[in-house]
């Protein structure tokens, strides 16, 4: 297809074939979740399966690709596929607006997936994410928190051993560990964050944090499925 040909000129075409037979699940679209599809819709993978229990809120305007006044009180599932088909009409996209639990993750077919992406805020619900991808042998790439966070050129993917300066990131090492898995690729931010502004329980984020995120994870989900 004409719209891929760039695609093809930097990466060539066996690869992007590749792509077009790459199935993917994205549980979460929110700040990094959402510019994660939107960019894996555009680089042409097959199929994605997006999982969101949540509805759009006017306070996601600020950092959330799928947030518009428009979309105010949609689910984020149907708003997603609605604008990935808008941008491949050939893409085929499964919705699950559901909040993963111990029983709603048995309704995610895990068959034939290429790789899985974790772009959840729920610590339980990452556990269990991570534990099907472990046990269905599937490459996952989980994001840890991006929130508190001003400084985009601080997000890097490491093991998540390595991570500093992530409060997330060190709930759920100590999990990880009581589960006897010590590795697993993440997205964090070496950026203490930012609290000086901020008295209330809220996560504080801005546009251009979660974002990048959300592109560094495509980059590192693409690159392993061409190599």
């Amino acid at each position: 297809m004409k719209q891929f040909e760039r695609n093809i000129l930097l990466i060539g075409k066996e690869n992007q074939e590749k792509l077009f037979n790459s199935k993917i699940i994205i549980f979460g679209i929110g700040g990094v979740g959402s510019y994660t599809l939107e960019a894996l819709v555009r680089v042409g993978i097959k199929e994605i399966t997006i999982v969101d229990f949540d509805k759009i809120d006017e306070t996601n305007i600020n950092r959330q690709l799928l947030a518009l006044h428009s979309t105010i009180d949609k689910p984020k599932v149907e708003v997603g596929k609605e604008r990935s088909l808008d941008i491949n009409p050939h893409i085929i996209i499964n919705t699950h607006q559901i909040k993963i639990d111990e029983t709603t993750i048995n309704q995610i077919s895990f068959e034939n997936i290429d790789y899985i992406i974790d772009a959840v805020d729920d610590v339980n619900a990452k556990m269990l994410i991570i534990k099907k991808a472990i046990d269905n042998n599937i490459p996952i790439i989980s994001s840890m928190g991006t929130g508190n966070k001003l400084d985009p050129s601080k997000l890097i993917i490491t093991d998540i051993s390595k991570t500093t300066n992530c409060p997330l990131a060190r709930v759920m090492r100590k999990k990880l560990r009581d589960m006897n898995i010590n590795h697993l690729p993440v997205l964090f931010s070496t950026e203490i964050p930012h609290k000086e502004y901020n008295q209330t329980n809220t996560i504080s984020s801005i546009s251009f944090v979660p974002s990048t995120g959300g592109l560094l994870i495509t980059a590192k989900v693409v690159n392993d499925l061409i190599k």
